[in-house]
Formats: C-alpha cells, sequence, structure tokens
C-alpha cells in the first residue's frame, strides 16, 4: 500500500479537500442520472460505489476524526448502503500508513529519541494503519512489541473535521441536522479523548486488569516509559482479524467461546464497572482458533451515567414494560419521547420503539441465543430501514435518544454484529437489577 509523505493539518487546507470531494461526488450523482435517462434499469449501487470510493479516498488521506466518523458508519449495516459500509470498513485497520521519516519525527519530539534508540529492533513500515494512529512493530527485552503513533494534527483538527464532514454524514446517513448536532457533540467530546494517548494508557491498564480474569481474554501488557501523548507502548499480540480468522473455516466451539468472552467482557463492563469499551469494531480484536481472544485499544471508553443505566435496562424487562405509564416514565427518561409530543406522537413513538426493543432486547431475555439466525438479523435491518423511511420520523423536530445511548448503543450495534459474523451461539441472559 502506498504510504504517505505528509497529512494536511490546515483548517484550510482540509476543508478545501473536502470542497474538491464534495464536487467529485455531485458529479457522480449528474453521471448516474444522465445513464439513468439513457437506460432507466440501472441502480443506484455504481452510484454509491463512485461517492464511496471518493469520500474514502478523502478521508483516508486526511484522517483523523472524518476518517473515525466513516468507520463508525461502517459499523452500522442497515444504515448506509452496503458500498458505504464494505469501502468505510477499511478505515479499520487498512488505511494508507504514514511514511518512515514522519514516523521517526513523531519519536524525536515526543520522546526525545528515534525508534532505534528506544527498541533493539523498529520496523518502519506499518503493520497496519487505521484512523487515529498506525501499528508498528518492535522488539526489546526478548519480546515481540506493537507500537501505536498517532497520526499529526489529529487533535488539533478533530472540531473543524466534524464541522466539515457533518453534512457529509447527514447527506449519506439521511438523518436531520437537529439529530446530528445532539449527537455530534457526544462524538466530539469522545474523540478528544481518542486522541489523548495517555490517557488511552491509563484506561487500558486499568480496565485490561479488572477484565483479567474473563475467561479466554488476552491482554497486552502496557510499558509507560516507552509511551508519551502521541505514543503507545505495549505487546505484540498474536492472532487474526474477524474477517481473515473466519477464511480459515474455525470450528462451532472456537466461534462459540469467542463469542461467549466478547459476550462476557462487555456484560461485566457495562454492569459492574458502568464504563465500557465502546469501540468494538474487528480492528481492535485478534481472534484465535484455540478460541481465545486479544483485545486492545481503549481510548474510546463511554461512562455510563447511573440514571441512564438503570432506564436503559429497564427496557430488557417485558413485565414493567406492560404498565403503560411506567414505560412512558422510562420513554421520556432516555428521552424517546418528550413532555412537548401530543398524544398522538407519544402513542406513534412509544409503538415503533417498542416494537424496536423487542427485536433488539431479545437476546437478554432467553439464557441462551444463537447469532448465526440470520433471519434475525433481516428482520432488524428491514424494520430500522421501515422506520428510517416514515415520514413522522424524517420530519421529526426533535433528536429522539439520549446522548448516553449513541456509544451505548454503538457498543451493543458492534458487538452484535461480529456475534452475527461469528454465528455464535452463547449464553445470554441479564443480571438482576
Amino acid at each position: 500500500m502506498k504510504e504517505q509523505t505528509n497529512i494536511p493539518t490546515g483548517k484550510v487546507e482540509r476543508a478545501s479537500r473536502f470542497v474538491t470531494t464534495g464536487l467529485k461526488v455531485g458529479t457522480n450523482y449528474l453521471k448516474h442520472y444522465t445513464k439513468k435517462l439513457i437506460d432507466p434499469s440501472i441502480s443506484r449501487e455504481e452510484l454509491h460505489a463512485d461517492n464511496a470510493e471518493d469520500i474514502y479516498d478523502t478521508l483516508s488521506n486526511l484522517k483523523g476524526s472524518a476518517l473515525k466518523v466513516a468507520q463508525m458508519l461502517s459499523m452500522d449495516k442497515g444504515m448506509l448502503p452496503k458500498a458505504y459500509t464494505d469501502k468505510f470498513a477499511m478505515s479499520q485497520y487498512s488505511a494508507p500508513p504514514l511514511s518512515g521519516p514522519l514516523v521517526v519525527n513523531t519519536f524525536v519530539k515526543t520522546l526525545g529519541k528515534t525508534p532505534a534508540e528506544l527498541y533493539d529492533t523498529f520496523d518502519v513500515k506499518a503493520a497496519n494503519a487505521a484512523s487515529i494512529g498506525q501499528v508498528h512493530k518492535a522488539t526489546k527485552w526478548g519480546k515481540e512489541l506493537a507500537i501505536k503513533i498517532q497520526y499529526p494534527g489529529v487533535a488539533s483538527s478533530v472540531k473543524s473535521d466534524l464541522r466539515i464532514v457533518k453534512p457529509f454524514a447527514m447527506r449519506i446517513v439521511g438523518m436531520n441536522e437537529v439529530d446530528m448536532d445532539k449527537y455530534f457533540d457526544e462524538i466530539e467530546s469522545k474523540l478528544l479523548e481518542e486522541t489523548d494517548y495517555k490517557l488511552e494508557l491509563t484506561r487500558s491498564m486499568e480496565v485490561s486488569s479488572l477484565c483479567a480474569h474473563i475467561p479466554n481474554l488476552v491482554f497486552p501488557n502496557y510499558y509507560p516509559a516507552l509511551s508519551s501523548e502521541k505514543i503507545i507502548t505495549m505487546d505484540w499480540l498474536q492472532g487474526y482479524h474477524l474477517k481473515e480468522f473466519l477464511l480459515k473455516n474455525p470450528s462451532q466451539e472456537a466461534r462459540n467461546k469467542i463469542g461467549q468472552a466478547l459476550w462476557d467482557f462487555y456484560q461485566f463492563q457495562v454492569h459492574q464497572l458502568k464504563k465500557v469499551h465502546a469501540d468494538p469494531h474487528p480492528g481492535n480484536f485478534l481472534m484465535r482458533e484455540d478460541g481465545t481472544i486479544g483485545i486492545f485499544d481503549f481510548g474510546c471508553i463511554k461512562e455510563i451515567p447511573e440514571d441512564f443505566y438503570i432506564n436503559y435496562f429497564l427496557l430488557t424487562d417485558k413485565e414493567i414494560l406492560k404498565d403503560e405509564e411506567r414505560r412512558k416514565q422510562i420513554y421520556t427518561s432516555l428521552e424517546m419521547i418528550h413532555p412537548e409530543d401530543s398524544e398522538k406522537e407519544i402513542a406513534f413513538f412509544s409503538t415503533l420503539f417498542q416494537k424496536m426493543i423487542d427485536m433488539l432486547t431479545l437476546p437478554f431475555t432467553v439464557p441462551e441465543f444463537d447469532f448465526g439466525d440470520e433471519r434475525y438479523f433481516q428482520e432488524i435491518y428491514a424494520y430500522m430501514d421501515y422506520v428510517a423511511n416514515l415520514k413522522e420520523v424524517k420530519e421529526s423536530k426533535v433528536a429522539r435518544g439520549s446522548r448516553h445511548s449513541l456509544y451505548v448503543n454503538r457498543t451493543y450495534f458492534g458487538l452484535y454484529s461480529i456475534l452475527s459474523d461469528l454465528k455464535a451461539n452463547i449464553k445470554t441472559g441479564l443480571p438482576a437489577h
């Protein structure tokens, strides 16, 4: 893969790249509708593929928040056309890497030494590259190490990047500006945390220590003396990313063990720690054929407020939700319905949400669940598509759902997605409130 020798860091230069991409996307629409005049049978798939290619090329070269938003969108199957999902998923671990001189410069600036002075060996060529940083392989003390290096300018461009990328996200997802404003504040705060590698190092050591007792999970050791605000040094973990792992045709037993480990990992964090690794995309996990799984990258941690936690998990209690007044209180607390809603709106959105909640919480309400059941996911995606296209939803003037739900929902959606790909059959159910 071609390396990048520089990353645009100035606001004007970054904005101009987006404007150029916007013009390309506009041209793609023009070409599509011209072709459609000649041949009405042409589908929008080619248009989506061209747009996904152009947008991804821009985002992957800019790195940072813009690429991170693409990565988040790629996890939400059913929200995006497949062309976008497939292309944006590349940002999880195969964006174009930085060149050697830029890497060395980051070491000298933040640790005062070159990689050659710090490690016994250091591979200047990146092993993989994602949205906010890339990973290099090194050795020291007879150990293989993974060195995560943040791209230049990422932290300082979070706010301006999100302002620029918002119109793209709105157009692709079809979400209105009211929703976007509410949730982009939450995204901004999390992205600023993700660019703070000192905070990530502390969280990585803390959470991996607290979760070390969970069977079949493997965490790296971290090395603070070889880390800085732009660099994290940790053990190199062996294993395969999800796609590579599935190509090895692993046994159902291995799939189930990994699925169970992931489920237990997330349930323990949510219910015991009240904070969760909220970035469950395949690039952050390494799977092994013996049924163990390596977990790293604790840059995105969502702390769950107690009041939100209580009401969110009351949604899994079918008996409580039968009480109409109690259900209305829960929905209001979670900002799914609002005090200013009319009776008609309350009835409409309550019915809409109740069906979605029944589907999404099903794994929590049974002792065991087969995530390999494709009909279950097809039903969810079909219903989400139906809801997204309803006139009342499109024209709603208020955002439906607490800002806290954004990363908690994203966590469970990402987890479900991985368990679905694994076709894992696992013990689920929910701890008592």
